[in-house]
This record gives structure tokens, sequence and C-alpha cells, in this order.
């Protein structure tokens, strides 16, 4: 454990930006901010190229690497450690995530969305804690070495969400009618309740939107500003004794962060992409 205390010490130290050093001066929130490299707009939409963007890019190629270089084996081969930590990948997404909240009729429809989207989530996440030359701070015309992670961004999990809620209603509609889906919202209730109870149904749905993608959002959110924040208090308090505690303790919530929350939240929204589709296509009665 030594060495991973080592790299996570030395990850705090190359994560922060220039602007930060300076004597009693800290923002950790601007590290969240995002300016554009490339401008491009669509009428009112802004589909600039920022940091977001960069690694989302990324971590869709890593992804996609991935899945390749674990889950492409040979039938029959000798079995090594590739694909024992592939078919391990696999029976967590199947079992845990696809057959726990999909019905037996969907899960080859839709286990492999849920699979790749566990999968992407977790690439992005622990991108979000590995020092890439993907910054807006500048050295000598060159990007710094930084920490960003990109499902700390509302717009990004706000997005993610969004599929799972599109195919959600898009699977019920297509396997009970769109009589048959928005009747199974309405509980057996007497029918002087309806008028109160149809609303909250439909702005429950919108909960499940906003529950999806707040829930990451704000895991991710607060695991770097805590991190950030640790460290910027030697620089705030103009103290250089506090590294003794800051440090440390930064360190621990580093690999908290990496060792823990970057795993379970992927999990967590893609069980819940899963339990959210399953129950439109089989709604309770």
């Amino acid at each position: 454990m030594r060495w991973l205390a080592g790299l996570g010490t030395a990850t705090l130290a190359l994560a922060l930006p220039a602007a930060a050093l300076a004597k009693g001066e800290f923002h950790p929130e601007e590290e969240f901010e995002l300016h554009p490299w490339v401008s491009m707009h669509l009428g009112p939409l802004d589909l600039s190229i920022n940091k977001a963007v960069a690694y989302l890019l990324l971590g869709a190629l890593l992804t996609c690497l991935l899945g390749i270089v674990l889950m492409r084996v040979r039938i029959g081969g000798a079995v090594g450690r590739r694909q024992t930590l592939g078919e391990q990948i696999y029976e967590v997404a199947q079992v845990q995530v696809a057959e726990q909240g999909l019905p037996s009729k969907s899960i080859g429809r839709w286990f492999p969305y849920v699979a790749s989207l566990m999968l992407f989530i977790w690439v992005v996440n622990m991108l979000g804690f590995i020092p890439l030359p993907l910054s807006d701070e500048k050295w000598h015309g060159l990007p710094t070495l930084g920490i960003y992670a990109a499902t700390a961004s509302i717009s990004v999990t706000l997005a993610l969400a969004l599929m799972t809620f599109v195919f959600t209603h898009y699977e019920g509609i297509r396997n009970n009618g769109p009589v048959g889906y928005f009747k199974s919202w309405i509980p057996d209730v007497p029918k002087v309740m309806l008028p109160l109870i149809v609303p909250l149904e439909i702005l429950g749905q919108f909960m499940r939107l906003i529950s999806l993608s707040v829930r990451l959002f704000a895991n991710m959110l607060a695991g770097h500003m805590l991190i950030l924040t640790f460290i910027g208090l030697i620089f705030v308090l103009e103290n250089v004794v506090l590294a003794v505690v800051a440090v440390p303790a930064a360190a621990a919530f580093y690999l908290f962060e990496v060792v823990i929350v970057v795993t379970i939240q992927a999990f967590i929204f893609a069980a819940l992409s899963a339990i959210y589709i399953g129950s439109a296509i089989e709604p309770e009665h």
C-alpha cells in the first residue's frame, strides 16, 4: 500500500494548477470551469470542444480498447489473467446488473447497453484521478498535468441519464402500447384521489432522471473538491506545516475515491438504468 499512497500524493501535487500556488489564494471551484478550446455553435446549442468533451472522447476510446483487449479471447485457449478479468467484468454486468433489473426476454436486447454504460462510466471516472495534460492551465504554451472528472459536470451526467430516460419510456410504449404503459403509472386507488396521485406519478418519473444524474455528478464533484480543498489549505493559510495533515488526508480521500467510489457509482448507474428499463417493459400492476 506504500506505493499507492506515494502515487496518490504525487498525483495530488501534479493536479494543482499554477494559479493555485499563489500565496493565500486557492479556488478549487475554478478547476471545474469549462473553457471552449474549439468554439462551435448550432443555433442556440453550444457544441464547443472543451476539457469535458476531450475526457469523454478519451474515455470512449479507452472503453472500446478495454472491451476488445479483455473480451475478445480465443475459445478453447489457455485461460490467462486477461481472460479471467474480462469474464469477471462480464459476469458482474450480466448477473448483478442485467439479470437483476431486466426481464429475461429483454436481457439480450439491453445487456449491451447497461454493460457498456457501466464500463464507460467506470473508465471516465478513473480518468478523473489520473494526471493528464488536458488542463486549461498552460506552462510555456503547453497544457499542465491535472486531474478532472468529466462526470463531475452535470451536463455530462444529465446526458447519460437522458439516454436511460428515453430508452425506458420507449421500451415501455413498445411493449405495452401507449395506453397500457401510461395506465400502469396509475396505482389502484379511489378515483377521488387520482387528481393528486397522477401528477405525483408523473413527477416521480422525472425525479428518476434528476436523481440518476445528480447522484453521479455530486459524488464525483464532492470527491474532487475535498481533495483539492485539503491541499489548498496549505496555500490559503500560508502554512507549510499543514502539509503533514493535509497531504495524508487528501491522499486518503484520493484512494477512497479510486478504490471504492469510482466502481460503486458506475455499478449503481448501470443497475438503476437496467431496473428502470425493466420496470417499463414489465410494469407492476
